[in-house]
């Protein structure tokens, strides 16, 4: 039985180049909300070697996400889960933005690790803005309604970044409570599917030069001057960053956050402050 990488976002951007330092013994899903896309990303995969496949999925939708999960399951044995769907502000409203994002996360999370076996990986993508929030706006136990009170978790969660005046600033507001969320459920799901020796983390990127990326750059590029090297992240980059992770032989790397941001979160805090 062959072993199945599963990357969601992986029509373009930093999961498609996941994808292509995953081993290619290994049989790749691609999924996503465009069809079109993910067939162009195939057919690429192909052309370097790889078996692989293209599923549609709306990850807010957990029947979507469930579907995906038992596709996978059928082509052989899913090792690598690589969750890297998701919205940006200059895309979606609050409550697109915390339904893709957080609740795709958890999704994601708990109908594959049904499927998963001891020595599995499941990487969820966040940011660095994650890192940005001030300490009282993060409430851990409003994250915890996320699997008890789906609706009440998202009306919570609009309403704390409905602070804001403008449109684009709340909908900022939303993507890093989140992000925020993606991290706090990684770990949490470590810690409950290390059990089973599922390895569960998170990786957080910075300002990414992808499509998303870039449509963020107007608001988010004030990130790149307290870079270590003062630029923007490449899509390979983050790609060999995502595979390592998700990498089953780099198995003692669980229940932690890895940020991948070029030192932009730490160049902010301490050693950039006055740029």
């Amino acid at each position: 039985m062959k072993n199945v990488c599963v990357i969601t976002g992986g029509g373009s951007g930093m999961g498609l180049e996941a994808a292509k330092f995953m081993s290619k013994d290994k049989i790749i899903v691609l999924a996503g909300r465009t069809v079109a896309k993910l067939e162009k990303a195939v057919n690429e995969l192909k052309e370097l070697g790889y078996e692989a496949y293209a599923h549609a999925c709306d990850t807010s939708d957990r029947s979507s996400v469930k579907a995906l999960a038992e596709f996978a399951a059928s082509l052989g044995e899913i090792k690598n889960v690589i969750n890297s769907a998701g919205l940006s502000p200059a895309m979606a409203g609050q409550e697109k933005i915390l339904r893709v994002n957080a609740l795709g996360t958890v999704y994601i999370n708990q109908e594959f690790s049904k499927l998963m076996k001891e020595g599995s990986v499941i990487v969820d993508v966040s940011s660095n803005s994650a890192y940005i929030l001030p300490g009282f706006i993060i409430n851990k136990k409003i994250y915890a309604l996320a699997e008890t009170d789906e609706e009440l978790f998202v009306k919570k969660l609009i309403k704390k970044s409905s602070m804001p005046k403008s449109e684009y600033q709340r909908n900022g507001f939303a993507y890093s409570l989140s992000k925020n969320f993606v991290v706090w459920y990684a770990k949490k799901c470590a810690f409950e599917y290390g059990k089973k020796g599922i390895r569960v983390c998170s990786l957080s990127p910075g300002l990414i030069a992808t499509d998303m990326g870039n449509l963020e750059a107007g608001e988010g590029g004030m990130l790149i001057g307290f870079s270590a090297e003062e630029r923007m992240g490449k899509p390979e980059e983050l790609g060999y960053a995502l595979a390592t992770v998700a990498d089953e032989r780099n198995g003692y790397l669980a229940g932690v956050d890895v940020l991948c941001d070029g030192g932009s979160t730490n160049g902010m805090k301490e050693f950039k402050k006055k740029k």
